[in-house]
């Protein structure tokens, strides 16, 4: 299949390379140049084949982004192709989106992603999609390339609040770890100790024991950073305020990812909110 694929940044990279692995021809366009140069020594070819694709798939930073690409993809795409959308967007953005691409004769298959980059590069993510369910099972055999755990939600936006439900779970894990850390710090619990026991408890979540690698070494190497989580937080209480469903503790844990880029440590990975509260405790953040 030719498959046009926008933007290959840490998460669309891996998948772009996973498709060309799997036989397909693969074009690719990303807005940075250092993208385009490592998509170059993965063998992927640099150019806009959007015109000529069979399928069109893009992983996109923000609203903005996809409401642009969903123009270009109605515009420019060929008679009979698809588009395939990964990114974490509004579920009024992304529905707007596929609105304009349907007029256009093109169907949108969303198909968010759960995972970092380091499950990307593994082709172990999860993908959630939802759309027409015909294409989604036309599309399998292809989308089981970024990993085997697939589900079909629905024929909209499903996907989308989907994703924002377990980014939502994520960020509270992240506060839930920093109070909890920091109590057991200032009690005097050494901090190897406590992940340790944590990592054998009841409590020890996929994610819990994924981010103890790096944490139990005080290493807050990003895979998503603060400033990433403040989008997706932003847009989880979006909803929730669309909904009229109360998210008080998410809106308690964005004040701590403001207070974590306030402090200078927007870039580094959204656990960095345990540091936020080592600071408002008075206790060693290294």
């Amino acid at each position: 299949m030719k498959v046009h694929f926008i933007g290959v940044g840490k998460m669309g990279l891996p998948m772009a390379r996973h498709l060309l692995a799997a036989g397909h021809g693969v074009t690719v366009e990303d807005p940075a140049a250092d993208r385009l140069a490592l998509a170059r020594e993965a063998g992927l070819a640099v150019a806009d084949g959007l015109a000529l694709a069979e399928l069109i798939v893009s992983s996109l930073p923000h609203d903005g982004a996809l409401l642009a690409v969903g123009e270009r993809v109605a515009e420019h795409a060929a008679k009979g192709a698809v588009w395939v959308d990964t990114s974490t967007v509004s579920p009024e953005a992304s529905a707007r989106a596929a609105e304009a691409c349907a007029r256009a004769g093109v169907p949108t298959l969303r198909c968010t992603v759960s995972g970092n980059n380091h499950m990307a590069e593994a082709a172990q993510l999860t993908v959630m999609a939802s759309g027409p369910k015909v294409l989604h099972e036309r599309l399998l055999p292809l989308l089981s390339c970024w990993g085997p755990t697939q589900f079909w939600l629905g024929e909209a936006e499903q996907a989308r609040l989907m994703k924002l439900v377990v980014n939502l779970m994520i960020a509270q894990t992240s506060a839930m770890l920093a109070e909890a850390l920091s109590l057991g710090q200032k009690g005097g619990l050494a901090w190897q100790d406590m992940w340790r026991v944590i990592g054998a408890s009841a409590v020890a979540s996929p994610i819990v024991k994924a981010k103890g690698v790096q944490l139990s070494q005080r290493d807050y190497t990003p895979t998503f950073t603060v400033g990433q989580m403040n989008k997706d937080i932003d847009l989880i209480l979006g909803e929730g305020a669309r909904l009229q469903v109360p998210l008080t503790q998410t809106a308690a844990t964005r004040q701590l990812m403001s207070a974590a880029q306030a402090q200078g440590d927007g870039a580094l990975d959204y656990a960095a909110i345990i540091r936020v509260v080592q600071r408002a405790a008075g206790l060693d953040t290294d």
